[in-house]
């Protein structure tokens, strides 16, 4: 064995109690005979078990209806979330607003973001109001299962930029091996045939078939899987939903000013989009160790830091991209709607 292996080693048992998801760069996490014997499938366990544990704690800051729609679906939908007034004043600043922005290429697709920094914050204070509402507040952090600010951006999805296979993001898949939460604000009418966001109703739940489907997975990863899969985010075909009990995804085709929150370790992705379009939203993405029992004590969601968190990401990462990597390209000041 390589001696590097055995100094690596502390590193890669000590990450079985985290987040950590990668089958292809921990030879434990990936371990075929491990696999075998369980040990990806009591992970999962454990992390839902905690989940449901946090929840339950955070049940009173949603409406009870709302929580079981979310108990049964894995997402929230609520259209006319804001006031009209209040919602159009949002768009109108934020479609004037050009900041600093990062983007991904996936395939034909462009990923672009601003993050919700105190500069942005600042030149448009209706985010201010929109990051307090409680409504928002409750239902990311029911859905996260964590009292925890997210990391949230102004998001624009750009379909084809350019001749290249489709978006990744158009597979089926589930983020990681335990619950997590995104959300999406949307700031322009998305089309049912416009790269609208698609989801499994039930598929956050952790039924039987789920829990041996996510063994058979673990056991393949990370030689006889795909690239993203062998990364812990694993895919799933829509021919192999109902062997999991499963019904036909949902695509999200609804008007601006609709928000949906929802569970990413449900299957999810991004529909396909059959002409140039741009989709623009207000998005949030919260992901912590799934195996902290308790909801908050999080530093990093304290008043100057939380809003500053994506800003020292992206720095980091420019700072350290030959060893940690930096997909998000720094393009300059842009707009959302900018092409």
């Amino acid at each position: 064995m390589n001696p590097a292996r055995y100094l690596l080693a502390p590193w890669w048992l000590a990450q079985l109690a985290t987040g950590a998801k990668n089958f292809s760069k921990n030879p434990i996490i990936g371990s075929h005979s491990l696999n075998r014997r369980g040990l990806h499938a009591a992970r999962v366990k454990r992390a839902h078990a905690m989940a449901a544990s946090r929840r339950k704690r955070l049940a009173k800051l949603i409406d009870p209806a709302d929580r079981t729609a979310f108990d049964r679906d894995g997402f929230i939908e609520k259209r006319d979330f804001l006031p009209k007034a209040q919602f159009d004043q949002l768009r109108a600043s934020i479609f004037t607003f050009a900041g600093p922005a990062r983007e991904m290429m996936q395939g034909d697709t462009i990923t672009r973001r601003l993050a919700l920094d105190p500069q942005t914050l600042d030149a448009i204070p209706e985010l201010r109001a929109l990051l307090a509402n409680p409504v928002w507040r409750g239902l990311i952090r029911y859905a996260g299962s964590f009292d925890q600010e997210p990391l949230t951006y102004i998001q624009s999805i750009l379909s084809h930029v350019r001749k290249a296979e489709p978006d990744p993001q158009t597979h089926f898949h589930a983020d990681t091996f335990h619950p997590t939460v995104k959300a999406w604000l949307f700031l322009t009418d998305v089309a049912e045939d416009e790269g609208p966001f698609c989801y499994v109703p039930g598929s956050h739940r952790l039924t039987p078939q789920r829990l041996a489907w996510e063994k058979a997975m673990s056991i393949k990863a990370p030689e006889d899987v795909d690239r993203l899969s062998s990364r812990g985010s694993f895919r799933v075909t829509r021919e192999e939903l109902p062997t999991l009990g499963l019904p036909e995804p949902r695509a999200f085709a609804v008007p601006a000013n609709t928000l949906v929150v929802g569970d990413t370790f449900g299957f999810h992705a991004r529909g396909p989009s059959v002409r140039p379009s741009t989709r623009v939203e207000i998005w949030a993405y919260g992901r912590r160790n799934p195996y902290l029992p308790w909801t908050g004590l999080d530093p990093l969601s304290l008043p100057g830091i939380a809003e500053r968190r994506v800003s020292y990401l992206w720095g980091f990462r420019d700072r350290w991209k030959r060893f940690v990597g930096q997909p998000w390209r720094d393009v300059g000041d842009k707009s959302p709607t900018e092409r």
